[in-house]
This record gives C-alpha cells, sequence and structure tokens, in this order.
C-alpha cells in the first residue's frame, strides 16, 4: 500500500490527486485527503500516458511535407503522418511562421486556440503559445469564452461586469443559512462541479446542495432533463420546452408586474430604463401582453403553475439561479438579461440568501467559499496585432476573409487567415455544425496543432508538436478560485520525445531570433519559482501569508484562510447606489440599456426580448426532437475521452443519448440499440440510454466524444456520437455572437449496421521523410 501523504500531488480542473509510480511508470492515482467528494475523472489518465494514442514525436502530415503549404489541405483528418526530429520541426515551424509574416502579415496567424488547456500557473499552453507569438510581432485573437460568451459580452452593460458576480458570486453558505425558495433555470448540475478552472482542492456543489435542502430550502429546477437537479435537494421539477428561458421569465414578471408584487423602491433607487421595459412587457410597444398565458403558450408550462411560482418567489426569501447553458443558445443573451430583471423587481438583491446567481455548479468555484488570491501568470508581452473574432465565430473567419461581422457595438472584418495554431484545446469537440468547421479547416495553408494525443484536432493538423502533460513537468497550482495552492511535482519522465510547451516555443524562438525576449533568460523551474513568489507577494499586499516556495514543496499544497463571512453580491450598491455605483453607464442596474439601444442591432434591442430561435419545438417540422448537447459526467469536455472511466460510461462504444421512453417506442428503439441522429447539417451514432426523467420531444447527448468522421466527401457522420456535428453554427446575436448548441432539432432512427468505431485509433505513421529534402 503506498503511502499517499507522502507521494508526489498533481492538480487538475477536476481535482488534486496523489501520484504513485512504478519503475518510473504511473501506477495510479489516488483522491485528494482533503476532498471528501472527490472526482474519478482524474483516474481516467493512467491507462492512456503510454497507450497508442500517446504522440510521442513531432509529426507531420504527408502531402503538407512533400509539396509545401497549402498542398491537399482537404486530406487533412485522413491521411498518414511523417516522424521527423525536433531540429526538423523547429525549422519548419520557424520557416513558416517567417513566410507568412513576410507574405501576409502577423494578422494572418490564428491562435485564439480556445481550451482549457491543464492546470498549473505557468505551463498553461494559451498563456504560452500567445507570449511567444506576441514576441514576433502578434496574431488575431478571439475574445469570450463558449462557456457563457452572450453573458461575458451583455452584462457589463446591465451590471457593469461579469466575472465579478459569478466567483464566488452569492456563496453557498449564505443560500444554507438565509434562502428559503431557490429557482433554477437549468438546474444544478453537480456532475458539472466536478471541475473548476486552474485545479480543484476540495469540491464544494453536492454538499452545498445536501445542507441547503437539509435547511429547509425549497429548489425548484426547471429544466427538459430531471438529472440537472440531484436527487437529495427534493426539488420540485418543471420540464419546459428548451430554448423557451426568457418566455418564461417574462411570464414571471408580467405577473409580479399586474398583481403589485414587484419591489417598486428598489426599482427606482437601483435600476434604470425599468419603464422601458414595462412598455414591452404589457404590450404597448408591440400589442403582445407577456402574461403567464403567453409565455405558457410558448413555453408548455402551464399558466397557473408560472404565476404560483412568481407569488411565491415574491413571499419568500427567494435566490434565482441561471446556468451558463441558457447562455447557448439562440438570442442566448436574453435569459441573462430577463433574470437580473426579474431578480430586481423581486426587491432582493444585496440581501443574503436573495437576488441573482449565475451558474450554481456550473463549475465547482461558482457559490465556494474561498480567499481569493491575486496569482500571478505568464506575462503576455506587447500586443502587435489589433485584430479579433468573436471566439465562436472561427469557421466564419476561415470561409469568409474580408467580410465584416458585427460584435458589441464594433463593426470588424474577419483576416485572410493562412495559419492556425492550437494549443490546450480541441476545436473538433468545443465548436458547432462540425461539417462545416471541417469544410473551413481546408482553407489555411497551415494548421499546427500542439497536442499529447490523437483527437481529431491532431489528426487534422498538418504539423503535430508532442506536448507534456501535468505528470511528466513541475508546476503550481494556484488560482483565484479555490483556496488551495498545490506544489505539482513531476511525477515521471516525458513520454518519448515530448517537450513541455515552454520548452517547444523555446526552441521555435531560438531559431527566430527571439529567445531572449521569450525565456527572459529562465528555465521552465526557474519561471514556475518566479511566478510563486510574485503571487506571495501578492498576497501580502492584501495582508495574506503564504508559505515559502521550499516551504510549499516541502508541504505539498498548502490552504488559504476561509472566508470569515458568506458572500453576498450587491449588498455596498443596495446599501447606497450613489456612493457604491455599479459600472454602468448610469451606475445602476440597466435594465434597458441606451448603449445596446444605440447599437442598432434588430436581434438585439435595449431591453430584455422574446424572440423566436433560428431551431425549437415551436416550429418542428422535418426533425421533432429538440437535442440538448451538455457538459459530460465523466471527463472535462473531450479531455480523457480515451480513458479508462470516460470508455466505460460508453453504450455500444459510443456516446449515450438519453431519450424519453416514449420517443423510443415511437421508433422501435430499445435500450443499448445503436441509433442514428440526423438532421440536414449531419448525422452521429449513439448508445440508447432510456429514462422518463427527460421531457418528452427532447434528447441528449453530452459533448466530448472525439470526432470520428465516417467519410472525407460532403456531409458526414459522426460514428462516435459527437453531437457538435448536428448543432447549429449561429451567433447568438450581433451583440455577442456567442454559441447557440442548444438551439438544434434532429431526428433518430434505429442503426441497423452502424460503422465501427475508429476514434481512438492513431494515424498511420510513415518514419521514412519522403520530401527529398524541399521542406
Amino acid at each position: 500500500m503506498a503511502d499517499v501523504d507522502h507521494l508526489p500531488l498533481t492538480s487538475s480542473h477536476w481535482g488534486t490527486y496523489a501520484v504513485e509510480t512504478k519503475n518510473g511508470k504511473v501506477e495510479a492515482l489516488h483522491d485528494f485527503a482533503e476532498d471528501s467528494d472527490p472526482s474519478p475523472i482524474g483516474h481516467g489518465i493512467v491507462d492512456v500516458l503510454e497507450g497508442p494514442t500517446r504522440i510521442d514525436a513531432p509529426m507531420v502530415r504527408r502531402s503538407w511535407l512533400e509539396g509545401g503549404p497549402g498542398t491537399a489541405t482537404d486530406r487533412r483528418g485522413h491521411e498518414p503522418f511523417v516522424r521527423v526530429s525536433w531540429d526538423q520541426a523547429e525549422k519548419l515551424v520557424a520557416d513558416e511562421l517567417n513566410r507568412i509574416r513576410r507574405d501576409h502579415g502577423n494578422q494572418a496567424i490564428y491562435a485564439g486556440s480556445y481550451g482549457w488547456a491543464s492546470a498549473g500557473r505557468f505551463h498553461h499552453a494559451q498563456s504560452q503559445i500567445h507570449r511567444f507569438l506576441n514576441c514576433i510581432g502578434g496574431y488575431t485573437r478571439s475574445k469570450d469564452t463558449y462557456s457563457f460568451a452572450a453573458a461575458e459580452v451583455l452584462l457589463p452593460h446591465v451590471l457593469g461586469g461579469c466575472r465579478e458576480f459569478f466567483y464566488p458570486g452569492n456563496s453557498w453558505q449564505s443560500v444554507i443559512d438565509n434562502t428559503k425558495l431557490l429557482v433554477a433555470f437549468g438546474g444544478i448540475p453537480i456532475k458539472n462541479g466536478q471541475i473548476s478552472q486552474g485545479g480543484v482542492g476540495r469540491h464544494r456543489q453536492r454538499g452545498a446542495v445536501c445542507e441547503a435542502a437539509a435547511a429547509g430550502v425549497q429548489f425548484v429546477n426547471i429544466s427538459p432533463m430531471r438529472s440537472d437537479m440531484m436527487d437529495g435537494a427534493g426539488a420540485e421539477w418543471l420540464a419546459p420546452r428548451p430554448s423557451t428561458d426568457t418566455a418564461i421569465l417574462l411570464g414571471l414578471a408580467h405577473t409580479l408586474l399586474s398583481e403589485g408584487l414587484h419591489d417598486q423602491a428598489f426599482l427606482d433607487r437601483c435600476t434604470k430604463g425599468f419603464e422601458t421595459f414595462v412598455a414591452y412587457l404589457d404590450g404597448s410597444q408591440d400589442g403582445i401582453v407577456k402574461s403567464a398565458d403567453w409565455a405558457a403558450e410558448i413555453s408548455e408550462l402551464p399558466a397557473g403553475t408560472i404565476r404560483d411560482l412568481a407569488r411565491r418567489m415574491a413571499h419568500t426569501r427567494t435566490m434565482l439561479s441561471v446556468s451558463w447553458s441558457l447562455t447557448r443558445q439562440d438570442h442566448g443573451e436574453q435569459p441573462f438579461w430577463a433574470a437580473v430583471t426579474l431578480a430586481a423587481m423581486l426587491g432582493q438583491m444585496g440581501l443574503p440568501g436573495g437576488g441573482i446567481s449565475f451558474g450554481f455548479s456550473a463549475v465547482n468555484s461558482v457559490g465556494n467559499e474561498f480567499t481569493v488570491i491575486r496569482g500571478a501568470a505568464l506575462p503576455q508581452g506587447e500586443r502587435g496585432v489589433e485584430d479579433f473574432i468573436p471566439v465562436a465565430r472561427i469557421a466564419d473567419l476561415l470561409l469568409n476573409p474580408g467580410q465584416p461581422f458585427d460584435y458589441n457595438g464594433h463593426r470588424g472584418t474577419y483576416p485572410d487567415i493562412k495559419l492556425v495554431w492550437w494549443a490546450g484545446g480541441n476545436p473538433f469537440h468545443h465548436h458547432q455544425d462540425l461539417n462545416r468547421l471541417r469544410h473551413a479547416w481546408t482553407k489555411p495553408d497551415t494548421v499546427i496543432a500542439s497536442e499529447w494525443c490523437w483527437n481529431a484536432l491532431a489528426k487534422h493538423a498538418d504539423i503535430v508538436l508532442p506536448c507534456t502533460t501535468p505528470l511528466e513537468r513541475e508546476d503550481i497550482a494556484l488560482t483565484p478560485r479555490d483556496g488551495f495552492i498545490v506544489h505539482m511535482q513531476q511525477a515521471v519522465t516525458p513520454r518519448g520525445q515530448a517537450r513541455d510547451d515552454y520548452a517547444i516555443l523555446s526552441g521555435i524562438a531560438q531559431r527566430m531570433g527571439v529567445e531572449e525576449r521569450f525565456t527572459e533568460g529562465r528555465t521552465a523551474g526557474e519561471w514556475v519559482e518566479h511566478l510563486y513568489n510574485w503571487s506571495r507577494q501578492n498576497a501580502a499586499q492584501d495582508g495574506m501569508t503564504l508559505p515559502s516556495f521550499s516551504e510549499l514543496k516541502a508541504r505539498r499544497w498548502f490552504e488559504m484562510e476561509r472566508p470569515a463571512t458568506p458572500s453576498t453580491t450587491f449588498v455596498d450598491f443596495r446599501a447606497d447606489p450613489v456612493a457604491h455605483p455599479l459600472k454602468t453607464p448610469s451606475g445602476r442596474i440597466e435594465i434597458g440599456s441606451k448603449t445596446i439601444e444605440g447599437f442598432g442591432y434588430a436581434d438585439c434591442p435595449g431591453h430584455p426580448f422574446w424572440m423566436e430561435p433560428a431551431e425549437w419545438l415551436g416550429k418542428a417540422n422535418r426533425y421533432p426532437l429538440h437535442l440538448i448537447s451538455n457538459q459530460p459526467n465523466d471527463k472535462l469536455h473531450s479531455q480523457l475521452d480515451h480513458g479508462a472511466v470516460c470508455r466505460a460510461g460508453k453504450v455500444n462504444g459510443r456516446a449515450p443519448v438519453i431519450l424519453h421512453p416514449d420517443d423510443a417506442r415511437a421508433r422501435g428503439i430499445d435500450a443499448g440499440d445503436v441509433v442514428r441522429v440526423f438532421n440536414a447539417r449531419g448525422a452521429c451514432y449513439a448508445g440508447a440510454v432510456l429514462d422518463d426523467g427527460i421531457r418528452p420531444g427532447v434528447i441528449c447527448i453530452s459533448t466530448g466524444a472525439w470526432f470520428d468522421p465516417e467519410s472525407s466527401d460532403g456531409l458526414t457522420a459522426c460514428k462516435h456520437g459527437n453531437p457538435n456535428i448536428l448543432t447549429l453554427d449561429k451567433g447568438t446575436s450581433s451583440l455577442a455572437q456567442g454559441p447557440t448548441a442548444h438551439s438544434c432539432l434532429v431526428d433518430l432512427e434505429r442503426a441497423n449496421n452502424p460503422p465501427d468505431v475508429t476514434a481512438f485509433d492513431p494515424p498511420e505513421i510513415d518514419d521514412a521523410d519522403r520530401s527529398g529534402g524541399q521542406r
């Protein structure tokens, strides 16, 4: 039995683990003793560190190596690779970057490189690649996140900020002590709370929900899926049509208004533009009263249920919670805007246990009780290129060079991208309409991927640079969203020729004459210590004491003292909105925004607004089922999908699809059957799971299955069950241009002869460089 208390620690987005090794190999991970609800996700790395999917040397796609940039770009994803030396790989990358910069300019390099990468203060893939590219003149970047882009753009107009109201936001302890009714749009999915950006020391979400329920908090889960609230909450389940949250919120608001249950005094003191919203709500503006009856027709929740819920919310201490998933639908700005408006009408914002929270259990950090540490990050250098895209518009960028786009009052132009470099993410996981993305992916001359395993990104690249995993390097887990600091000791040596991102980029920087600028003369280990000491100085300035670096290494981990009082948002603002104004133009909550109104966007007016989604059950014709593609319970996005933990949860080797027994019966589908899910954009094969805890007419395929295209011609199917081959690649609105994955209609049928899954098969590798020295 390993002495867990003395084993090296590693930290990840899903938890902290002690690493047991034997003969230079990882034997097992052991759950962190301080975590009472550890996630099993991390254990999935053990069997794939040295498995067939591991990339152990630099690789170049054969046609690109033989013919140069731009050769046979349509062969990306189904062509052999050639193993090359690091010396050759560095030269190929440096020469190609120099060609692009010389002939097209740095704006022709796209390195938005979106993704969660790995925990660790220094070895953060995006920070590394962005710093390097800024050293050579810059790159076209992306703005916002796939998680909640619509909120990131909207809420600064409405509340004067965004993330400061998320982390930690209203703490769970405040809910436990004070809340009587918690109404959760999108639920409180405990599976999502397994993870948090930058590392997790102790999981909080499951225990918090149980404590709140034991304290008498009544939960209402408004979601098409009962499982979006854990059984222990004893929640009332309301199952509306998907993508109708805004209509329900408006119906609740109208009930408050028509019955005089709104807090006019709070609205007068603390908000701006309520009268504009009222003119829309009561029908003065457009002749349509947004009553509970109106909302019932759209959502298919009974009007009486909506009215009763509004009254209950008005007559007790109520916390309104909105899931991040609400932003990932057509017009995804509107649910958050309408929810803030409803919370303001209730007048409880700034009261302990009342008001609004954004995403309980979206990640472990929301509602968690921890002391915020100002952790130092790797400096990114000066930006040499101002071009950017909204993060979810990557396919538009590649397909439409020179075309304009709207974003948050800005009129931009898509640059002509010649080179894409992706590190720490997988666009073939998180982007929508993967057939469209595959077509767009043929446009650049060169695609570079920094990857450790043969996922779809690596298979669709021209140059693959093999990087290390956190178990193969030293780092520090130190994040402003968790109370634990962990020394991540290197447990094993890198596999094959794999290098960490810093070593990879240092080698290329040396060839391009910017090594000193990139490294500042520090080794990776020296950077880790430097960033920790910098963070320690920040903490000292804030009145906190952290152990020295040597003390932390000896202790392995350190927990910050927890806050003495529960966190409640908007307390000072509520007490005196003049002395403590919000960072909005008026200093108040902007229910009506003159700024947004001034943008003149037809799809996002200046107040909360219901607009019919592009796809929803209210106009389902050819495709009668609504697809929800939520977060998986056994991985973070697509990370470790090839590991034992994730593979154990597959059905017939594919992603599960959850459907109601009535929908299965109508199609002759039994539990465990392989089914084909399809629409005009594509298809995927999944394993049927029958569950009466999902609304009839709705199916769910969690994201994260490694993309496994069936063919290379035209519209193709994913053999493995990636739902994003079906989803709509459309911006939420001209304001935020966020992703709209949850507005998606499909149908499904039993698959009699499904194709074999090859997602975890590496590509053919040729050890012979047949370029004849051309490159």
